[in-house]
Formats: structure tokens, C-alpha cells, sequence
């Protein structure tokens, strides 16, 4: 496709129209100033009386065009700003079309293939198992991409009765591990606990295990180490709690710290082109601890040197659940 012309770009455009605001405005200021010079040396020359030709409105009436052109100004600047946003947008969501578009057809490729192998072919009953268990692997692929839609129409919708319940951070991880151990196999994971410290925060069950369900998925997906490494541990402060995910995954850019949490955004890396995904995983995490009244950040040291997420939740007292916990 034939690219357009530089100067037809909306940046061009917008340089374009910013210069030629302000060379008009500073051409009619030069003139009004050299009539008026003129005027005055004509009005001495005939002695006539000043106050008929220059009045004290005239640098008033400078002043007020001056902040016009001002408004003018920046009535452009703030156009263009939603200008380039939209374009953004547009291509993000161009983005996420596309690759959720790929999330959905590969496992649907994949389900037609086997059973149509199975239609057409009498197989051995232990190659019927195996293209089931390679089956079902696709179907759990497409449940996760169709709940993480679901899920995002619930949390951009703010649905009301999300109960909450005060947990220990740690019990709640290391039962989330134990239940979904399989779903992590071939990976390192290291749960840094204490037994004589708790941490006790208040969340939501389903969410939470959304949230620990991306987080750790990403430190195994977004990987390219034999042995994927994963560290949690834990800290606290006077008023909140801290969940540390560690990961010897491909990082990312010390600029891409707060971008990683926007919606359909996805590293741009020719060594993540197998990873997959829709962009929508952090975002979903960051509005999930947000509606926990927490917060959720993003750390690396570049590209190929893993990264580190920190969640913080608001502490809560431990004996509002009759517990104690040194």
C-alpha cells in the first residue's frame, strides 16, 4: 500500500497549523504596531489631539487577541491529543482483534483436525486417548480466553455483590498452588513463607485466583528458560500487605513498567511471537487489585532479565477472624 505524503501526516498538519496561528498572530501585532508608530508621527506632525487616533484600549484589545489565540491554541492541541489517543486505541483494538482472533482459531483448527481424524480412521484406543487429552487441552484454551472476556465485561461493569473475606495472603497462595500444581508442571516455583508471621488481607476469592492464575501463567508463558523460575514471597508495612512474583522470564523495557497494565497491550518482541495472548490478562489484574483497594506494580531490568510484579493489598487485623499470628 502506497504510504501518503509526509505533510499529509496529522502531525505535519497540526506543526503546520500551530506555525501558522502564531506567524499570524505575530504578523498583525507588527502591523498594528507600525500603523500606529505611523499614526502617532502623523498626529505630531499635525498637532492634532492623540486621544481622537490612540486610546489606552489598544494594548488591551493586543492583550484580549493574544489570549483568543491562546484559547485557539489550545483548543487544537487538546483535539490533536484525543486525536492521536483515538488512533491508539484504534490500533490496539486493531491488535487485540487480530491475536484474539489466532487465540480462538488455533484450538478450533485443532479440534476440527482431531476429530476428523477420528471420524475418517479407526484408531488404537490409546490414540483416541491422546488426541482427547490434546482435545481437552483446546477446549480448557478456548474456556480461558471466553472467561477472560466474561470477566473483563464484569469488572468494566463494576457488577455489585462482590463479597470479600479476610484471608492469610500465604494460606491463600500456597492452596491456589497446591489446587493447580499440574497446570505449572516443569516450572520452579519457590513459596518464601513464614510459619510464625501471617498476613492478612481482605479479598474476593474467584478474583484473587484470577489474579494469581495470570500472574504466575505469564512468568510460565512469557519464558524461554528449560525450567521456568518463579519466586513469591512476601512483605508487609504498617497498613499494607505485599505478594512479590519474581520470574527469570524475557522482561521487558523499564518504559513499558506501567504500559504492561493497558488494556491490549502486548510486548512487542520477535521472540514472544509464540507466546500468544489478547493483551487483556494484566489489565484484567491491575482492575482486580484496584477493586480491592490495592495496587499493582510492574518492575525489570530490560529485556531478557525477568520481572517482578508487586501486588500490595490493605492490611487488615487478624483477630477479626479470631486468629493470632506472631
Amino acid at each position: 500500500m502506497r504510504r501518503p505524503f509526509w505533510f499529509l501526516h496529522p502531525v505535519a498538519i497540526f506543526i503546520f497549523s500551530i506555525i501558522a496561528l502564531g506567524l499570524s498572530l505575530f504578523l498583525y501585532i507588527y502591523w498594528y504596531v507600525e500603523v500606529s508608530t505611523g499614526l502617532k508621527t502623523v498626529i505630531e506632525k499635525t498637532n492634532l489631539n492623540p486621544e481622537q487616533f490612540v486610546a489606552w484600549q489598544t494594548w488591551v484589545v493586543i492583550m484580549v487577541l493574544s489570549i483568543l489565540v491562546g484559547i485557539i491554541l489550545l483548543g487544537i492541541i487538546v483535539v490533536f491529543i484525543y486525536q492521536r489517543k483515538t488512533q491508539a486505541l484504534y490500533r490496539a483494538q486493531h491488535r487485540f482483534i487480530n491475536s484474539f482472533t489466532h487465540e480462538l482459531k488455533t484450538p478450533t483448527t485443532s479440534l476440527q483436525l482431531y476429530l476428523e481424524t477420528m471420524t475418517k480412521h479407526e484408531l488404537p484406543r490409546e490414540k483416541q486417548l491422546k488426541y482427547l487429552h490434546y482435545m481437552l487441552e483446546d477446549v480448557a484454551r478456548l474456556t480461558d480466553d471466553i472467561n477472560g472476556i466474561l470477566n473483563l465485561a464484569r469488572l468494566e461493569a463494576k457488577v455489585a455483590g462482590v463479597e470479600f473475606v479476610i484471608v492469610d495472603l500465604v494460606e491463600e497462595v500456597v492452596e491456589f498452588y497446591r489446587k493447580n500444581e499440574q497446570l505449572f508442571r516443569g516450572s520452579e516455583i519457590l513459596v518464601n513463607k513464614s510459619e510464625d508471621q501471617c498476613y492478612y488481607c481482605s479479598i474476593n476469592h474467584a478474583l484473587f485466583q484470577m489474579v494469581l492464575m495470570n500472574l504466575l501463567s505469564n512468568a510460565v508463558r512469557y519464558n524461554e528458560n528449560d525450567r521456568p523460575q518463579i519466586n513469591i514471597s512476601f512483605s508487609q508495612t504498617e497498613k499494607m500487605v505485599q505478594l512479590c512474583i519474581t520470574d527469570n522470564g524475557v522482561g521487558f523495557e523499564k518504559s513499558q513498567a506501567k504500559k504492561v497494565f493497558k488494556k491490549f497491550f502486548q510486548i512487542e518482541e520477535e521472540s514472544l511471537t509464540h507466546a500468544g495472548g489478547t493483551g487483556l490478562g494484566l489489565y484484567m489484574v491491575d482492575q482486580v487489585v484496584r477493586l480491592h483497594k490495592g495496587k499493582i506494580v510492574a518492575q525489570s531490568d530490560g529485556p531478557g532479565k525477568g520481572a517482578q510484579f508487586v501486588v500490595s493489598l490493605p492490611r487488615k487485623n487478624p483477630d477479626l477472624n479470631g486468629d493470632t499470628c506472631s
